[in-house]
């Protein structure tokens, strides 16, 4: 990680570098002999009192605003809707009654049914009762045809009436369980009529009306819509890190959210999934990254623009300078130092972390000395190499 961010700070430290260079002395990449203080003519600052200074680094993207959870209402089985009373943008709880179906074809098949396992019950008492009497019958016969006092015949007869109204009484008892299977297959159905929102949400579509026919969802259809509903209390933002920052990323980092609709809004988000997999968008190559964003309700909406940032890097009480001080000769980082006299030296420096404007010096300046922010006339040479040296970096990162 330390590595990491020396990497940031030297590429930061170059960049700036050369900007600076550019913004304060333009005249400085005009030709080798411009004079030193030629950035001053225009009335830029040519130095910088190094002092401390809190230092953040933080990724800056883009992302589109989503509910969390969002749910396309469908009924499982199809019919006529009877109860509409919820419209776009209606709250309801978890639990509440969405819509009906007309459910008086199944309500008239539940009583068939009833009706029909009363008669099946009934059968099965009275095959009961028949077959106690035969057993007895039976038992006796058998009794009877032990001993020898009734013929064959008569013990075979009362043998096979036994069996007969056992088998009647299975047919009886099957008939019963499937008139009760039945019966529950039409109060499932009948439970399906009503539909209930899965959680806490609001209604953001309902394409369909009180009276229209609807189908379910089944294997081969996948039902009409009646709501698409979402929980707006919780959102999500889903943006596209670069490569090179999403390594420094991780799950649970806290993330500023401002929105673009709403002024001066700002939010705390939370890093909530990172990708595992590259993907490119615009023609960058990075990763699809999900920042949760809770409590939001009423001050963003769906499909609102976000943008984040991120902290990585961040020191406190640091000795630092701007960016533009910073030059690069043959990867040795230095700075200018104004001495007494109003000339200045070349120091080599070493740097911590930094951000788009300043960078920590860690080694090589103390608190309160200058540091110029254009490169002295007979080193111009330095500069231009920094700005190759830049351009490298760029490319690299």
């Amino acid at each position: 990680m330390k590595g990491i961010i020396w990497l940031t700070a030297t590429v930061l430290a170059i960049a700036g570098g050369v900007y600076y260079a550019r913004q304060k002395s333009p005249e400085t990449f005009a030709a080798r002999g411009a004079a030193p203080n030629s950035a001053a003519l225009s009335g830029a600052p040519t130095t910088f009192v190094a002092a401390i200074r809190d230092i953040h680094f933080a990724v800056t993207a883009a992302g589109d605003i989503g509910p969390l959870d969002a749910v396309s209402v469908r009924p499982e089985i199809g019919g006529l809707i009877a109860k509409l009373t919820l419209d776009i943008g209606d709250k309801v709880k978890k639990g509440d009654v969405l819509f009906e179906l007309d459910d008086k074809d199944l309500q008239t098949e539940k009583v068939s049914r009833k009706t029909e396992i009363a008669g099946a019950r009934l059968a099965v008492e009275t095959q009961r009762l028949q077959l106690e009497k035969v057993k007895l019958n039976f038992d006796r016969v058998k009794d009877l045809f032990a001993s020898k006092l009734i013929a064959q015949e008569a013990f075979d007869n009362a043998r096979i009436d036994h069996d007969l109204t056992k088998n009647s009484l299975d047919i009886a008892l099957n008939r019963l369980e499937t008139a009760q299977t039945a019966l529950q297959l039409v109060e499932d159905r009948l439970l399906k009529t009503v539909i209930r929102a899965p959680f806490d949400c609001t209604i953001l579509t309902r394409p369909v009306s009180v009276g229209q026919a609807v189908s379910g969802a089944s294997g081969f259809n996948s039902g009409t819509e009646v709501f698409s509903v979402a929980n707006l209390a919780d959102m999500v933002i889903t943006a596209h890190i670069n490569q090179a920052e999403v390594t420094r990323l991780k799950v649970g980092q806290t993330v500023t959210v401002e929105v673009e609709a709403v002024p001066g809004l700002k939010l705390a988000g939370r890093v909530d999934r990172i990708a595992p997999q590259a993907t490119f968008k615009s023609g960058v190559k990075g990763f699809s990254t999900r920042i949760l964003l809770k409590n939001a309700e009423g001050a963003v909406r769906p499909g609102m623009t976000a943008n984040l940032s991120i902290p990585l890097i961040s020191s406190s009480n640091v000795l630092a300078i701007p960016l533009g001080a910073v030059f690069n000769e043959k990867n040795e980082r230095f700075v200018w130092i104004r001495k007494d006299g109003g000339s200045f030296e070349r120091r080599t420096v070493q740097l911590g972390v930094g951000d788009f404007d300043f960078v920590a010096v860690t080694q090589g300046l103390r608190e309160g000395e200058v540091v110029s922010l254009i490169a002295p006339a007979g080193d111009v040479g330095a500069v231009q190499k920094a700005a190759e040296n830049s351009g490298a970096a760029a490319k690299t990162r």
